[in-house]
Formats: structure tokens, sequence, C-alpha cells
């Protein structure tokens, strides 16, 4: 698997609940917004990046990326975003990442293809957690997700459960899998990347 297999896909499609009901992927974090951050580590790195987004859709397309909204509507969650993701993709992979870890470490994509050895499905791991919202998925399993989303299914664990799923071990890094839900989580990851600390 090259770069050139590989779609990226920001998943920013959510009411951003915990922040106000403020679109995330538009949040100012230092001197870019949360979605450029995003970008950064999927920007030459896939051969395309695309932007699951369902508010401020003319803000997210100014960035030069495709938007696709949810392919059904009412927020249904990150698996409907990841589903919308996998059927739009025109390549056999799509590696997921959300709007709202601006820290994420620059080699992402790399040790991602390389993580996945014969699997299905590769998920970051931090030493600790996984992080089922940074992951490297088989586009065709896009109607199985479909099939899934059909039958109510919006736990994108068990989901993956269901399929040949690899942990990618990051636990050299894992503050740069914070994410931001509150204006708190900001404040508290700006000075830990001022500090050096991630």
């Amino acid at each position: 698997m090259t770069r050139d297999d590989v779609t990226g896909l920001i998943l920013a499609g959510g009411q951003g609940r915990r922040m106000g009901g403020r679109d995330k992927g538009l949040e100012p974090f230092g001197a870019l917004r949360l979605i450029e951050h995003a970008r950064r580590c999927l920007e030459g790195r896939v051969a395309e990046v695309l932007i699951n987004a369902n508010r401020h859709l003319d803000e997210y397309r100014a960035l030069g990326d495709r938007v696709i909204g949810d392919r059904e509507g009412g927020y249904q969650g990150p698996l409907m975003g990841i589903w919308s993701g996998l059927e739009a993709a025109k390549t056999p992979w799509v590696l997921v990442v959300p709007c709202d870890s601006p820290a994420l470490p620059d080699d992402l994509v790399e040790r991602m293809i390389a993580g996945i050895d014969a699997a299905d499905i590769a998920v970051a791991h931090d030493g600790e957690r996984e992080h089922p919202v940074v992951a490297l998925i088989r586009r065709d399993l896009a109607a199985d997700l479909g099939g899934a989303l059909a039958d109510g299914e919006r736990k994108i664990d068990r989901w993956y459960a269901r399929h040949a799923c690899r942990r990618v071990d990051f636990s050299d890094c894992p503050a740069t899998f914070a994410n931001l839900n509150t204006e708190d989580d900001k404040a508290r990851l700006a000075q830990q990347l001022r500090a050096g600390k991630a």
C-alpha cells in the first residue's frame, strides 16, 4: 500500500454539543483552525483529503478539499461520517481522523499503513487505549457498514469487532491523540504544547 491508495477523511460533521454547539472544525487553536491542524498530517501524504461536514460547507470547501455531508441526516454519529467517506472515496483505503485532535503525529499516515499488515482495519492505540476515530479502513467495507447502520448500529468498536482489526502502536506519543471537546481541553493542550509535552 502506498499513499496513492489512501484517501484521508476528516470527521467534522458533529454537533459540537460540549463546545456549546459550535462547529468544532472551525474553532481556532493557536494560529490555525482545528480543521487545518487535522489536514496537516494528511496533506501531501494521501491521494485526496475529504472533509465530512454537515454545516458551514462553503467555509470547509474554501480549504480546497472535497466536502461530503452525512448520507443520512440527523447527526447520527461518527460511524455515519465514516460510511459517508467510504462511499465517497476513490481509493482502496480510507484513513479517518477527527477534526478535534490538533496534535496528531506528522508520520501518522506512514505508521498506520505500516501497521495494518493483512487486516481490514487498523486502529491507533496510545499504549493505554484505542482511538477508534483514528483508523485505516478498507473501502470495500462500505456496504457492510451501510447494512450495520441500517440495522441501528452506532458503536464504532462493535462494528470494528466484526472485521479483522489490528492495533497500531503509538505508545511513544500518547499526548498527540488529545481531543478537544471543551474550552478547558483547548487551554490544557495549548499549555502542554508550549511546554513541549505533546
